[in-house]
């Protein structure tokens, strides 16, 4: 296997750990208004992903670092031509940080409430635009003979675009919902169950649908694989919902991710970004790779970092693993 197949995986490998990890804060960020009765439930559920979410992101910085580095004639293609949804992603992101701090800065009830807002919707528009740019990634797009994007942000609005987009947001709330529920006590854990199961049962419609139409455009044996996982592990983890067994629930949840962005990939290689204008205009493994030292230096640096990073988030996730509720909140205020 060359360096940039094996930068190809890695790539992948990193946005299926971001998504897996930011999914779910992403869809208790969409839960303060589904879920939340009132401000102190909000404040529980942005509680249980508090100590991790800047960490999620991590994954984001270090998949696009890796993108940029690896493959840099992906890199100026996809942003250049994905300028105005990758932007609204990056206010979003940033918007949302903002939220995270500046809510409890002062104990006015509107300012917290529009802070808490924010982080709803900045939580629901990146979840639906990941879907949508990652659609259009594996569909194609217009890219020229120089390998530059021709087409308009209309063209990216294509009907299996907007479907991947969906797809993302309901699948990333469900993964939510049943982390809410692995992690809270109380009413709101047996609600969080309730809602789990009605979002389930949506994703795992608008996912085989997506998946099924992902397969018949380019797929083959392998990718047929990663749906069959996919939606077997979708299925466990409401069959795991309905039982109360919230920590299968949320792993299964997490497979279904995996195997999803997984297929996504099988399907993509070896492009990176395919031409629907003539496949001989297609970026590929091969012609937006950077050079073969570049990929060595970046390899050792990868195998040095890598395992630091997983220990330090680990940890994290560790020291945060118990549940909490809306006792808490007062405990903490006495």
């Amino acid at each position: 296997m060359e360096l940039h197949d094996v930068w190809f995986v890695l790539i992948a490998v990193l946005w299926t750990g971001y998504f897996f990890l930011e999914g779910f804060d992403f869809g208790v960020g969409v839960l303060t208004k589904l879920l939340a009765r009132d401000r102190a439930e909000k404040r529980v559920l942005i509680n249980t992903i508090g100590p991790v979410w800047d960490g999620n992101e991590v994954w984001l910085l270090t998949a696009g670092g890796a993108t940029f580095a690896a493959f840099p004639e992906w890199y100026a293609t996809l942003f250049s031509g994905f300028y105005l949804p990758l932007l609204v992603i990056l206010v979003c992101l940033i918007v949302r940080g903002v939220a995270f701090e500046y809510r409890v800065k002062r104990p006015e009830e509107k300012w917290q409430r529009n802070w808490e807002t924010a982080i709803f919707w900045t939580s629901l528009i990146p979840a639906f635009l990941w879907g949508v740019a990652f659609g259009n990634i594996v569909h194609g797009v217009k890219i020229d003979r120089d390998l530059e994007y021709v087409g308009s942000v209309w063209d990216l609005l294509n009907p299996y675009a907007l479907l991947g987009g969906l797809v993302t947001l309901t699948l990333f709330t469900f993964h939510g919902t049943v982390f809410t529920a692995l992690k809270t006590v109380g009413e709101i854990r047996e609600r969080a169950r309730t809602l789990a199961s009605r979002v389930g049962l949506v994703t795992a419609v608008l996912a085989l649908a997506f998946l099924l139409w992902t397969q018949v455009h380019n797929g083959d044996a392998k990718s047929l694989i990663a749906l069959v996982v996919a939606v077997a592990a979708l299925i466990a983890a409401l069959a795991a919902n309905h039982a109360g067994r919230e920590g299968w629930a949320f792993a299964l949840s997490g497979v279904t991710i995996v195997a999803a962005v997984a297929m996504l990939f099988l399907t993509l290689f070896p492009n990176v970004m395919p031409s629907t204008l003539n496949a001989d205009w297609s970026l590929t493994v091969t012609n937006a790779s950077s050079s073969a030292y570049t990929l060595k230096i970046m390899t050792w640096l990868a195998v040095i970092a890598t395992p630091v990073v997983l220990l330090y988030q680990g940890w994290t996730y560790w020291v945060f693993r118990k549940r909490i509720g809306t006792q808490h909140l007062a405990d903490a205020a006495h």
